[in-house]
């Protein structure tokens, strides 16, 4: 299986457990790994035959922007469920994989990042076993 792979997405957005974080705001940082078959692309040289990663990365800083969960769990759960759901080629994409990084956590003391990395695959429809 064949990846793209997009690193240090960079958005401001509003999620965070604490209420000043919904409001104030952050740096958050993204990185999306997704498995699909690159061999059609690999040979034809077309962008219609692949997946539009500039799609990815636009959806990506929508949500980040406009979504106000309590956790980064959440947020990187809802990225990774709206690329399988709503990319053009979704049904080619074998795997998807999100690292939400909140790049300055208010946690006193800690100068580090905090990283959710979660994986998901495609839901199979109801009915198909």
């Amino acid at each position: 299986m064949d990846i793209i792979r997009l690193t240090g997405i960079r958005c401001y957005g509003y999620t965070g457990a604490l209420p000043e974080e919904q409001v104030l705001g952050q740096w958050f940082e993204v990185d999306v790994v997704l498995w699909l078959d690159l061999t059609q692309p690999g040979h034809s040289d077309r962008l219609s035959d692949t997946l539009d990663y500039r799609a990815i990365i636009q959806m990506v800083q929508q949500l980040v922007a406009t979504s106000k969960f309590a956790l980064l769990e959440r947020l990187a759960t809802a990225i990774a469920e709206s690329i399988l759901a709503n990319t053009p080629k979704s049904g080619a994409i074998q795997q998807v994989q999100v690292a939400l990084t909140k790049l300055a956590a208010p946690i006193p003391g800690f100068n580090g990042n905090v990283t959710i990395e979660l994986t998901r695959t495609p839901s199979k429809p109801a009915g198909n076993l």
